[in-house]
């Protein structure tokens, strides 16, 4: 039944291209920065490089069509960023707690240059990582020289012992830290909580001992699972306590359990699970409304005997729970002499993004990672840019946070080719416009505000230009403008205006 399933959406998909794609959609690109995967490229490249890689990488998506980036900002118990908390990451300047020179704040620079494009910065952060390596020096002023207590060692990596309630309240002071001074979109984790498990039992007991709550012995996993739902609803509510509009988002391994285990799993045989390996119950949080979208990461192709895409796509979307849920793309995968031979065709990709298109409940697709879009995707970034995501797209609401729109733009004038309006006032941060919408279609041409070909853009300024037609022959074209709030709520669309291109 399965495969008459998929060989029916697959079908769907070869016209695919013909349809409208939906006008609201996460599109968004992981930036890495543990061990420097994506940006910077080495650590010690001058504050200028720096900046120069960042607004290419940032052109780059923007040209393929993406709204969202998930920027990696506390790799390992380090900051991208001046903190009186944590030091400054040694993936910037090489060694640990030194800052750029000359100084600036990469944080604040990479979410201006997202915004300056209409896209979304998500801060991705890993809540319980201390150091990649044992042996690496840590800065002097690390957290863990003054409470190293808090402090253990796994397979030669040092972690905040989630068990302790210090390292789980400092986790949230970094967050309130962050969310408090930076005007991010979004707070995003990944699948990294307990670490994944190796022969060696993770070293807990004393932790456990002091702050067992009452749990067992034989109950030690549903302890450890406890503590990151501790974490997790602390977060939740001392994010939304300080900015109400900012996101809290989760990109687990991309199955919570097997049925075999599980009557609430998935038909799938995995080795390793969020609850059982990962001790992350990413059900429970979106039954609780704890997290405000789930991202699992889809690593796997369509097809593949144990961990189905589109078996994990459908359980996933039936597990949303009126939450946003997205899903996480492999391009990593994607290879000329790439063994599986699924992932030696670019149409793999193309296909995922499809089916996650006619798969209810699902919002969206996020890609891992950024430096693989650099080299030869053949094709696949040129279907994104030229058919998938030619188009723009607006970031899905979240009518749970705040569903009411802003108000409609004010005096909407048109002198020349110049496009003017003033914003509506508002006194509340979420009634306020952040940017707007304009509409452009041919005059005469019936107009549907849901087809995204008549998306002209999306301005955060309060007036465009548009460049007047090389040729001879202008053509009269209507011009529609709404606003939308942080959270891409939409206002009423003003009346139309008619210009000549």
């Amino acid at each position: 039944m399965n495969r008459l399933i998929i060989a029916i959406l697959l079908i769907v998909c070869v016209d695919s291209y013909a349809q409208i794609a939906p006008k609201r959609e996460f599109r968004a690109v992981w930036v890495a920065t543990v061990n420097n995967i994506d940006w910077p490229s080495k650590p010690g490249i001058s504050t200028e490089q720096q900046k120069k890689e960042a607004v290419e990488i940032l052109n780059m998506h923007q040209k393929s069509g993406m709204n969202a980036i998930i920027m990696q900002i506390r790799p390992a118990s380090d900051a991208f960023y001046p903190s009186e908390l944590e030091p400054w990451s040694r993936y910037l300047t090489g060694t640990p707690g030194k800052a750029p020179e000359p100084l600036y704040d990469p944080l604040q620079f990479w979410i201006e240059e997202c915004h300056s494009r209409n896209m979304e910065f998500h801060a991705w952060l890993n809540p319980f990582r201390v150091a990649q390596n044992a042996s690496e020096p840590l800065a002097s002023n690390h957290i863990a020289f003054k409470h190293p207590e808090w402090i253990v060692n796994y397979g030669g990596k040092l972690y905040f012992d989630p068990g302790l309630p210090q390292t789980r309240d400092f986790v949230v002071q970094v967050v309130n830290d962050i969310v408090a001074r930076y005007d991010v979109d979004a707070i995003h984790f990944d699948d990294y909580f307990y670490p994944y498990p190796l022969k060696e039992d993770f070293p807990d007991e004393n932790s456990f001992a002091e702050y067992n709550r009452g749990f067992l012995l034989m109950q030690k996993a549903a302890w450890r699972r406890d503590n990151v739902d501790l974490t997790i609803q602390m977060l939740s509510e001392n994010i939304k306590k300080i900015k109400p509009w900012v996101k809290f988002g989760i990109s687990p391994f991309g199955v919570w359990r097997n049925k075999s285990d599980d009557p609430e799993g998935s038909e799938t045989t995995a080795g390793t699970t969020n609850y059982d390996h990962l001790n992350a119950d990413i059900l429970k949080w979106q039954k609780n409304g704890w997290i405000d979208y789930c991202l699992p990461q889809l690593y796997w192709q369509i097809g593949h005997p144990s961990v189905d895409f589109l078996t994990l796509g459908k359980w996933w979307a039936d597990h949303a729970y009126n939450r946003g849920m997205y899903i996480g793309h492999a391009v990593y995968k994607l290879e000329a002499n790439a063994t599986i031979p699924e992932w030696a065709d670019p149409n793999q990709l193309v296909k995922q993004i499809e089916i996650t298109r006619q798969i209810p409940q699902l919002g969206g697709s996020a890609f891992y990672s950024s430096k693989h879009f650099k080299r030869d995707l053949f094709g696949f970034d040129n279907t994104l840019q030229e058919k998938l995501y030619k188009y723009p797209a607006l970031v899905p609401t979240m009518p749970w946070i705040d569903s009411k729109a802003p108000e409609s733009p004010l005096r909407f004038r048109k002198r020349g080719h110049k496009l003017k309006w003033k914003p509506a006032k508002a006194e509340m941060e979420m009634d306020k416009p952040a940017s707007y919408m304009v509409y452009l279609n041919p005059a005469g041409q019936k107009f549907d505000e849901n087809n995204p070909e008549n998306i002209f853009t999306i301005a955060r300024d309060k007036s465009i230009v548009f460049k007047p037609n090389s040729r001879k022959l202008r053509r009269k074209y209507e011009i529609r403008i709404s606003a939308l709030d942080r959270l891409h709520n939409e206002s009423k669309i003003s009346k139309v205006k008619v210009i000549k291109l």
